[in-house]
């Protein structure tokens, strides 16, 4: 029966002991943490970009995706399309021509 007081007395002693440690350790990485905006540098954009559309051509919106700049453009000749930008450069990265269906059916 002393053997098991004894056991409790320690585990009780390693709980108070584990808990406070757990807490000295939370209490000392939260003073040491430094926000991430602080230490990174802020990144450069281009300066300036042109970028040539389509003749005719109207820009009908544009949304940011990842690295990229997404531009719906709409034709004159009818139809859309999707040009791509990069953020970094503002270098146009390419087209996607979104053709209405009679057009595609004309094309040889």
């Amino acid at each position: 029966m002393r053997a098991l007081k004894v056991l409790v007395v320690v585990m009780g002693v390693m709980l108070v002991g584990g808990t406070a440690a757990l807490i000295a350790a939370i209490i000392d990485r939260a003073s040491r943490h430094t926000p991430q905006s602080a230490t990174t540098p802020a990144t450069r954009g281009f300066e300036h970009a042109a970028i040539e559309l389509p003749p005719g051509a109207r820009v009908l919106g544009a949304e940011l995706a990842g690295d990229r700049i997404l531009v719906r453009l709409a034709r004159d000749e009818g139809g859309e399309a999707l040009l791509l930008i990069d953020v970094k450069t503002g270098a146009p990265l390419g087209t996607i021509d979104l053709l209405p269906t009679n057009a595609i059916e004309a094309k040889p």
